[in-house]
């Protein structure tokens, strides 16, 4: 890494929105150098995780099937936020979307028809062929061809954000203290997701239980430095995407493969062998990012997530087999549950379904009736053996607090006013957008928008 001379844009960060700054800056002629606290092997953040992004189309648009206009994307948006968003902000990445795909192509990044046990996704989500690992290297082939420099296990330790600007990083490369200078910076460097003491510092205890999904790189520390020297900060610590995953997964990197899709087709209970919530609320994709949180909630954070043999092949399988028993008396026991207890929940579940027609499409018409909580889609009784489960933990992907921005990916000071050559993109600012809640696709879909808004303006700035 040459750290003697002055880059136009420095950009902090290795996932999906850092480079999509880069190579927009590198394209307007931009001298860049891209900074990735992980080693090579594990560069692209929480990006090398993801399937999809959730895309805008007034018509079939590639892999994409019928239409998904603006006003639709938005309503399911308000929807999972409860309208804890920036409606400017979310309309314009909205809108922005449906120019990504050719963009992306153009860059190496291929696509596919989405599999099999993804719902209805072929007409909102636009899957990347060979997953997030797939759409990084293309990324990073590309960022090579056209000049971009990396460093890789280069760590950001200090930034001086002084007079509005931030003029120089301090970096720790491979334990080599550095200070690099640059006319812009994107900072693009995740969350705070993977780093256990401030999850326990917004969470309290619960947090000793959560799984962090993604990078054990996320430590926070641009968030941090950034938000203690004077960015205005949106959202707090406790809001994220949390999923429900199994509880067996690896602490950390897990990735998409531990979440469990079952919840919608069965029954969740608790360690008491209690159910706390509507399994049936709406589709999986817009609801299952609120499992992590609804059980984090429970006693333990513990979950358990039961179908029976008639659901078995009906979802996108997770990477640990279920447990598995002739009768829900043996499950209980595999799954240190009180048995009377599991057995009067499943009988008065199965008591409460009322006649209907299943159909996991559609918002169909089997549900319960007197049954608190209900569940008010695709409720079916749990009578038919083999019984299954998958215990469940909250497993965080990435955290919501972050740095304002405005349409122009600038940073917004606590004065409320721009930072004279700092944009934001990805994780870091996603919490304008998603005050709460998740939609599935949404993470990639803010980190490409305002990834490529941010190399535009940034190269703008240096041009002058």
């Amino acid at each position: 890494m040459d750290s003697t001379g002055e880059w136009d844009v420095l950009v902090l960060g290795g996932g999906n929105a850092a480079l999509c700054a880069a190579l927009t800056a590198r394209e307007a002629g931009a001298t860049v150098l891209v900074l990735e606290s992980a080693p090579f092997d594990y560069r692209g953040g929480n990006s090398r995780h993801t399937r999809n992004m959730r895309t805008m189309h007034e018509g079939p648009l590639d892999v994409l099937t019928d239409a998904y206009p603006e006003e639709e994307y938005w309503q399911d948006l308000l929807k999972v936020t409860g309208g804890l968003t920036d409606e400017t902000l979310a309309r314009m990445t909205i809108r922005r979307t449906q120019r990504h795909v050719p963009w992306m192509k153009a860059h190496g990044v291929r696509f596919q028809a989405p599999l099999g046990g993804t719902l209805h996704l072929s007409r909102t989500n636009a899957f990347f062929l060979g997953g997030g690992k797939a759409l990084m290297n293309a990324y990073y082939r590309a960022a090579a061809a056209m000049g971009v420099e990396i460093a890789y296990e280069t760590e950001v330790v200090d930034l001086a954000l002084a007079g509005r600007r931030i003029d120089s990083v301090t970096v720790d490369c491979k334990g080599e203290r550095r200070v690099i200078r640059a006319r812009a910076v994107v900072v693009a460097a995740g969350g705070f997701e993977s780093n256990l003491e401030w999850l326990r510092e917004a969470w309290g205890p619960p947090a000793d239980n959560f799984i962090v999904r993604g990078t054990p790189y996320n430590m926070g520390k641009v968030l941090k430095l950034l938000l203690d020297q004077g960015a205005r900060r949106v959202s707090d610590a406790t809001q994220g995407h949390c999923v429900a995953i199994d509880a067996r997964s690896p602490r950390y990197d897990g990735g998409i493969v531990t979440r469990v899709d079952a919840v919608s087709l069965g029954i969740v209970v608790n360690r008491d062998a209690q159910r706390f919530y509507d399994e049936g609320e709406d589709f999986w994709p817009k609801r299952y990012a609120i499992w992590g949180r609804l059980v984090a909630g429970q006693p333990g954070q513990i979950g358990y997530s039961i179908i029976d043999a008639k659901s078995m092949g009906k979802f996108m399988p997770p990477v640990f087999p279920p447990e598995k028993a002739h009768s829900v008396r043996e499950l209980a026991g595999k799954l240190g549950l009180d048995a009377q207890a599991l057995e009067k929940t499943i009988a008065e579940f199965n008591a409460a379904v009322r006649p209907g027609t299943f159909d996991h499409t559609i918002l169909d018409d089997c549900r319960t009736e007197g049954l608190v909580p209900a569940k008010t889609h695709w409720a079916r009784t749990i009578d038919t053996p083999p019984f299954y489960a998958y215990p469940l933990r909250p497993g965080i992907t990435f955290t919501y607090l972050g740095v304002a921005v405005d349409e122009r990916a600038r940073m917004i000071l606590q004065d409320d006013q721009p930072a004279a050559n700092v944009w934001a993109a990805g994780e870091i600012m996603a919490g304008n957008i998603l005050g709460k809640g998740y939609l599935a696709g949404i993470g990639m879909a803010i980190g490409t928008t305002f990834g490529r808004i941010a190399g535009e303006e940034a190269a703008r700035h240096v041009r002058g």
